[in-house]
C-alpha cells in the first residue's frame, strides 16, 4: 500500500507550486495561508499588478542597483512579497490563529534555501494578520522548520539590534 503525504507536506507542496509562478530572477517564493484544514489564500513573490516584472525586463533591478546587498535594499526590488500577496488577499478573521506554509528556492538550481525566513516587513505584517505559525520547507526531502511567531513577538529583535533574516 502507498504511504500517504503528511498534510504539513501536502501543503508545502502547494506552496512550491504557487512559488512555481513567481517572476523573480533570485528566489522563487511561495506562501498559503491555512487555517482550519483550509486554505485561506495563496501568493507569490512578482511586480505588482500591471507593472513590468524581473522575468520580462531581464534583470534584476535590486542586484543592478545593490549588487552587494543580500537581505537589504529591499525598497529597489520589484517584487511584492509571497507573504504580502497571501496577507492582502485573505481576510484576517480568516487568518488568526492559521498557520503559512512557506516554500523558497533558487530558480536557478531548484535547490531550497535551507535557514531562510520571512524579512522584518513581513514579520510584522504576519504578526498583526494573526497567523500563528510558519511551516517552512527547508528542502527537496520534506523536511521543514516551524515558527512559533509568539516567540517573534515575546523576542522583539528590532528592539534588541538582533535583525535576522
Amino acid at each position: 500500500m502507498e504511504q500517504r503525504i503528511d498534510k504539513v507536506n501536502y501543503y508545502l507542496n502547494i506552496a512550491k507550486a504557487v512559488a512555481d509562478r513567481s517572476t523573480c530572477l533570485r528566489k522563487h517564493v511561495g506562501c498559503v495561508i491555512v487555517n482550519n484544514d483550509e486554505i485561506i489564500s495563496t501568493g507569490y513573490n512578482g511586480a505588482p499588478r500591471g507593472r513590468k516584472n524581473c522575468n520580462e525586463l531581464g534583470y534584476c533591478t535590486k542586484k543592478k542597483f545593490f549588487p552587494n546587498l543580500r537581505h537589504a535594499g529591499y525598497d529597489a526590488c520589484r517584487s511584492v512579497h509571497a507573504e504580502q500577496n497571501a496577507i492582502i488577499s485573505a481576510r484576517r478573521k480568516d487568518m488568526i490563529g492559521a498557520t503559512l506554509y512557506l516554500t523558497i528556492y533558487n530558480p536557478e538550481t531548484g535547490e531550497y534555501e535551507n535557514g531562510s525566513n520571512s524579512c522584518q516587513m513581513c514579520r510584522k505584517l504576519i504578526i498583526n494578520a494573526g497567523i500563528e505559525k510558519i511551516i517552512v520547507g527547508e528542502n527537496n526531502e520534506m523536511g521543514y522548520k516551524i515558527i512559533d511567531i509568539q516567540e517573534w513577538i515575546d523576542n522583539d529583535d528590532l528592539l534588541e539590534g538582533k535583525i535576522t533574516y
